[in-house]
């Protein structure tokens, strides 16, 4: 798939097919992710691929999901929802930079997965203390991401707005997700 192709149709994915993500497509997300620039090439992020069904349940416990469109479009345990996560993790004490290096990695491993048909959502809204107790993480290290994994179960559509008040996402009367993308002209001052 070509890149601008992949940029234009890739949205976030909260509905998953109950099909496992074989682990050669896992190591292809995180080798595009240690590919990805860094501050300072300093490479502080380290990544924990969570594929067994206990520790995914338990993860997905402790995650929210889509406030604009909750409960219509929070996912269900064995039914809709992820059946993998690769946390994103760094030093406590590695500053603001990491999550840019973090965003940077995600954003990349998400253009990766969609030329591959498959689906991520970036999460931000979880406990993070209770992820960095069951990845069993050092004291020195925190949870900063999670990214759901897998095959997509719907099919959410972006659209192009000029008013920032109408970026709200929403379901439509066929529940097909929306979301408004903020035009260049809308976004860009030209100087």
């Amino acid at each position: 798939m070509e890149l601008e192709q992949i940029v234009r149709s890739r949205r976030t994915i909260r509905r998953y097919l109950q099909k496992p993500v074989p682990e050669r497509e896992l190591r292809r997300l995180l080798e595009f992710a240690r590919l990805t620039s860094c501050g300072g090439n300093r490479q502080l992020l380290r990544f924990i691929v969570a594929r067994t069904p206990e520790l995914v349940q338990k993860l997905f416990a402790i995650t929210a999901w889509a406030g604009l469109v909750r409960p219509r479009r929070t996912p269900e345990w064995g039914v809709s929802a992820p059946l993998c996560f690769i946390a994103v993790t760094a030093p406590r004490e590695g500053g603001e930079i990491l999550h840019a290096d973090a965003g940077a990695a995600i954003q990349t491993m998400q253009l990766a997965a969609a030329d591959r048909g498959l689906g991520c959502c970036w999460l931000g809204a979880f406990d993070h203390g209770a992820a960095d107790r069951l990845l069993e993480l050092p004291p020195e290290r925190k949870t900063l991401y999670l990214l759901a994994a897998g095959y997509p179960g719907e099919a959410p559509v972006s659209e192009t707005t000029e008013d920032p008040a109408q970026v709200a996402y929403y379901l439509d009367d066929k529940d097909v997700l929306h979301v408004p993308k903020l035009s260049v002209d809308a976004l860009a001052d030209w100087r």
